[in-house]
């Protein structure tokens, strides 16, 4: 069974005032990786998961979690 990571990464974006592709310029990602991260239909890399939380200062388990 694959499972599918929820995240709160379009929610926190949306806090902040960022647009996607502000997102990605400071995770050095696209948009369209942005995008396809907050829609579920690609999970993070560790580095790039840890990135995320840094950038809006939330330990990773706040951010990231089993569906």
């Amino acid at each position: 069974m694959i499972r599918t990571l929820r995240n709160s990464v379009r929610e926190l974006r949306l806090q902040r005032g960022l647009s996607q592709a502000e997102l990605g310029e400071r995770l050095a990602v696209s948009r369209q990786a942005v995008n396809a991260i907050e829609n579920g239909k690609h999970d993070p890399s560790l580095s790039l998961a840890f990135k995320i939380s840094r950038l809006f200062e939330r330990p990773l388990e706040a951010i990231f979690g089993d569906e």
